[in-house]
């Protein structure tokens, strides 16, 4: 008798049904991210107007503003080195709204850009459609990582409303020029009026008219003036005026570049075109004026100190004294004649006895006009083996004009000039010096002429050494130079040779400190009326024209007389119209006598356009360039306290909204000079974006629209996440997720060795990953925790995907902690803790409060595994443990600790819930220092139990600040324990 097949069998488990997998993850997290938007959970209250807390809640607590930088909307969305800084400001903000605060935090995106632009020229699809299809994927990347944002307050510097403000704004600096001698509120001297004032008081008499001579009492020179020559007068003091300005001008592209976007060969880096420097009429604003303030009032905020110094530096303020030199004039050999000065800036102007040449810019006037021949003492090497000083210069000249300033600077250690044929008179020495020309002196910084010191200047000395000029020490150590020494000192010492032994000169500087000659220099230039004592920058007021397409209009129109008239507010936003083309008109790559031709010049019915500004209809053309993409972010964080229009009063923003998130001291934490309580970006944008923005801030309180003195109280830069990558034996990049090995046995892919390198993620590097493949894979929770684990959030550090693993087993733990992953019960204990559990406990919240403060997430996560693995070894889980631990672990892992919380029998959300407070009771208790070693070397310390477990005890050292930083992302090969006392990392 024959029996039928038996079935088939497998030996695989079943999963527990309530097990917390990533499937179920994702349907916590969707489930709740669905119910905080619908509870308007993160709704920031404002103190009055329309927008109200959750379910129409007043404003309570202090008030604490957030902030990320601004976010440019890619088409190929986010990878996950993006959200670093993202999910760390969200866990600040769920943090301090667990302590009291009332929290704002939004996200907007800054959506005008070049990407889409160059995409738009290629495709032909309009930049803004390309732009809000990618701000939509950004949207739900973001959204899905349950970033607690009030997406009421969201916008995109595309919109109209926010095009409107940003033009409205320019209006403002436009109608504005800078009294030095204004008293601010803050009580300093130096302010933006409106240009009216100062047309009311120079038709009062009460100050002189710039660039025109004459006594103005009774406004007598102002009004002997034509209506359009005061219109001139006016114009040019604005802060946003119209200039010629010098640029990089690409025939080859058809559009100007910025420096960053110019090789060091002076060549387009987007196409590799000839790049030339090119005069036109551009829009500047005015930041020079503001130059002294933007300087002193870093002192005023809570930056990084690297940050302040690269501001500091930009600005480049230097104190010294101009200097005229009298240039010779001989009959035989100056065409120019007699009586011609020579001004240079010196920060050292104690150092004139040394001056033994001057270099003047290729661009400067005193070259328009040279000698004719050769002065006696001229060196062959001088020359550049041209016949006369004309020859010379005019050669050189051309040259010069085919680099950029860039470009020049990169050269300057070639030493390339020639001699002018013009000599200079010291005017302490009275000795004549030649006046060369070189194209490392720019025209555009200082007066484009320096005098040369080759005994204390190091590029002054390699040009006095490559054309055999001499050179003179006048600082010296007062022991003497160091043996070997050789070129300028640069160091400090005592003043000699100052005049040097036998030299009979009007002052006497030698055996004094620098700081007693230079002040004396500086009080005899003045008495005897050849220089004075004076304070330079090497900030340039802001190129603001750019010759493109996607950018905001500007808000002006140009009359019959081809001068700039303001639009009426009424009129605002000037929209972008529709163009037949994106790109602009591109020429021969040679052409340097083409000019740029912008792509709104084309729509004739757009640019010529007849309005009735309050005297008539007339006819008027509306400037085709568009406003550079700083812009949009220079003012954003206004927009975000007051995004609906409702209650500003024809102003940017309410006065009583910014008072209230923005003012001095708006909080306890908030210092003198108010701003954003914490502004979280990417060290990159350091002067540019930071500069621009601080600038529009000041003229804004000037005029009176905001309170707080600068925009930012408190800036955080965040770190990278970097990532390997793998190449073959052809240099071409393969798939770094299917790379197989480690660093002892190499790696393969497809059997084959492959190379790694280590930096940027990026498509073409082929290791990318992104947030949607982490959400599928672990949940958005775990990989909120690996990102917030990885180290101190001001360092870079490696991803790598294997590691997430960790995170995810820490939340499987706590899970388990609370719930039965059979059956789904809940399996907490009413019974009271022990002692050794609160102890644990309460030092866990003590410590984590601190780490969370100081924003330490990395160690804070550390410390709730520690007391999560506590709860693990227990036999039963005590609600007054577990209850404050899911609290703690909410602003990290948000969803999770949502959906614990409910089944612990909350039916509200924990977003608001107080955040534990340790109980001081329970923090005393015998501790032992721990050693952690990385590789044999003692790194750090940590005190900790002497019960702690092998498990925690390495949690706790891997987590210790200075021991991640030894570790330096290196892969970790074994860590040794020996509790309590001793642990050593192997990488």
């Amino acid at each position: 008798m024959s029996t039928p097949d038996a079935p088939a069998t497998t030996d695989a488990p079943k999963e527990p049904t309530f097990r917390y997998t990533p499937a179920l993850a994702q349907q916590i997290e969707q489930r709740w991210q669905d119910r905080w938007e619908e509870r308007g959970t993160f709704h920031a209250a404002n103190p009055t107007g329309e927008l109200t807390g959750p379910a129409g809640g007043a404003a309570q607590g202090d008030p604490f503003f957030i902030m990320d930088m601004f976010p440019y909307p890619s088409g190929a969305g986010l990878h996950v080195g993006h959200p670093l800084g993202y999910i760390a400001t969200d866990v600040v903000g769920r943090f301090r709204r667990m302590r009291g605060d009332n929290v704002l935090h939004a996200l907007g995106y800054d959506a005008f850009g070049l990407p889409a632009e160059q995409y738009a020229v290629q495709t032909g699809q309009h930049p803004r459609v390309t732009t809000e299809q990618n701000i939509a994927t950004m949207r739900r990347q973001l959204r899905r990582m349950g970033l607690a944002h009030d997406p009421r307050r969201t916008f995109a510097t595309i919109d109209p409303e926010y095009v409107r403000w940003t033009q409205w704004i320019f209006l403002q600096i436009f109608d504005s020029w800078y009294d030095a001698e204004a008293v601010r509120p803050d009580g300093g001297r130096g302010r933006a009026r409106r240009i009216a004032e100062l047309a009311e008081e120079l038709a009062a008499g009460t100050r002189p008219v710039p660039g025109h001579d004459g006594d103005n009492s009774g406004g007598a020179v102002w009004r002997a003036l034509s209506t359009q020559e005061q219109r001139d007068v006016l114009d040019a003091q604005r802060l946003a005026y119209v200039d010629e300005s010098p640029v990089n001008w690409a025939p080859g592209l058809g559009t100007v570049l910025a420096n960053e976007e110019v090789t060091a060969d002076g060549r387009s880096e987007r196409g590799n075109f000839p790049v030339f420097t090119k005069s036109l009429r551009q829009w500047k604003m005015r930041i020079t004026a503001y130059a002294d303030r933007l300087t002193d009032d870093l002192a005023l905020i809570d930056w990084p100190e690297k940050v302040k110094a690269m501001q500091r530096n930009w600005i480049g303020r230097s104190t010294g004294a101009q200097v005229r030199f009298d240039v010779v004039g001989t009959t035989d050999h100056d065409a120019a004649g007699a009586a011609q000065t020579l001004e240079v800036f010196t920060t050292r102007p104690d150092t004139l006895f040394g001056a033994t040449f001057m270099v003047v810019a290729p661009e400067h006037p005193l070259l328009d006009e040279v000698p004719g021949a050769w002065p006696e003492g001229t060196r062959d090497a001088w020359t550049g083996g041209y016949a006369s000083p004309a020859e010379a210069v005019a050669a050189y000249r051309r040259e010069a004009a085919a680099k950029t300033a860039v470009e020049r600077q990169a050269d300057a250690g070639k030493k390339t000039g020639v001699f002018s044929g013009h000599l200079a008179v010291n005017p302490l020495t009275g000795t004549s010096i030649p006046v060369f020309t070189a194209d490392y002196v720019l025209m555009g910084y200082g007066t484009g002429a320096i005098m040369a010191v080759p005994g204390g200047d190091a590029r002054d000395f390699a040009f006095a050494e490559a054309y055999d000029l001499p050179v003179v020490h006048t600082v010296l150590p007062a022991e003497g130079l160091p043996e070997g020494h050789e070129g300028a000192w640069t160091g400090d010492g005592v003043v000699v040779n100052s005049p040097a032994e036998g030299q009979d000169a009007p002052l006497e500087l030698n055996g004094h400190d620098v700081a007693t000659a230079k002040a004396a220099t500086i009080a005899w230039l003045e008495d005897t009326g050849v220089g004075a004592g004076t304070t330079t920058y090497r900030l340039r007021d802001w190129l603001f024209s750019r010759q493109r397409y996607w950018g905001e209009p500007f808000p002006v129109v140009w009359d019959s007389d081809d001068r700039p008239v303001a639009l009426p507010a009424s009129m605002l936003p000037v929209d972008l119209p529709d163009v037949p083309d994106y790109a602009p008109r591109t020429f021969d790559p040679d052409d340097v006598d083409s000019a740029p031709e912008a792509p709104l010049g084309r729509d004739e019915d757009w640019v010529n356009v007849t309005l009735d500004l309050g005297d008539g209809p007339k006819t008027y053309r509306r400037d085709t360039n568009t406003m550079p993409n700083w812009a949009g972010s220079c003012w954003y964080y206004l927009r975000y306290l007051d995004p609906t229009d409702g209650s500003n009063d024809g102003a940017v923003v309410d006065p009583e909204l910014e008072r209230y998130w923005l003012g001095p001291k708006h909080n306890p934490t908030s210092g003198p000079a108010g701003g954003v309580d914490l502004y979280v970006g990417g060290v990159e944008h350091a002067v540019l974006h930071l500069l621009y923005a601080r600038f529009w801030h000041k003229v804004l309180y000037d005029l009176g629209f905001v309170t707080a003195l600068e925009p930012f109280g408190k800036l955080f830069n965040q770190g990278y996440v970097q990532a390997y990558a793998f190449t073959d034996a052809r240099g071409a990049y393969v798939p770094a997720a299917e790379v197989e090995g480690d660093e002892q046995a190499g790696f393969t892919w497809q059997g084959e060795p492959v190379q790694r390198e280590y930096g940027k993620m990026g498509k073409s590097l082929k290791n990318v990953v992104t947030p949607d493949e982490m959400y599928a894979q672990y949940g958005a929770d775990t990989f909120r925790v690996y990102e917030m684990s990885m180290g101190p959030l001001d360092l870079s550090r490696p991803w790598e995907t294997r590691a997430v693993v960790g995170s995810q087993r820490f939340l499987q733990r706590l899970w388990r902690n609370v719930v039965d992953e059979e059956t789904g019960e809940v399996t907490v204990t009413e019974a009271p803790a022990s002692d050794a559990t609160r102890r644990v406990l309460h030092r866990t919240i003590a410590e984590v409060t601190a780490e969370m403060e100081g924003m330490r997430p990395n160690t804070a996560i550390a410390k709730l595994i520690t007391l999560n693995n506590h709860l693990t070894s227990l036999d039963a889980v005590p609600r007054e443990a577990i209850e404050p631990l899911v609290l703690m672990t909410a602003p990290v892992a948000p969803h999770v600790a949502e959906e614990l919380w409910e089944r612990l029998g909350h039916p509200e959300s924990l977003a608001h819930e107080p955040f534990p407070v340790a109980d001081p009771r329970y923090l005393v208790e015998e501790t032992v220092t721990c050693v952690v070693q990385v590789q044999g070397k003692v790194r750090g310390r940590v005190e900790v139990p002497p019960s702690i477990s092998d498990a925690d005890l390495e949690a706790a050292a891997l987590a210790e600040p200075n021991v991640v930083k030894a570790i330096d992302g290196r892969a970790i090969r074994k860590v040794v324990v020996r509790a309590p006392k001793l642990v050593n990392v192997v990488v």
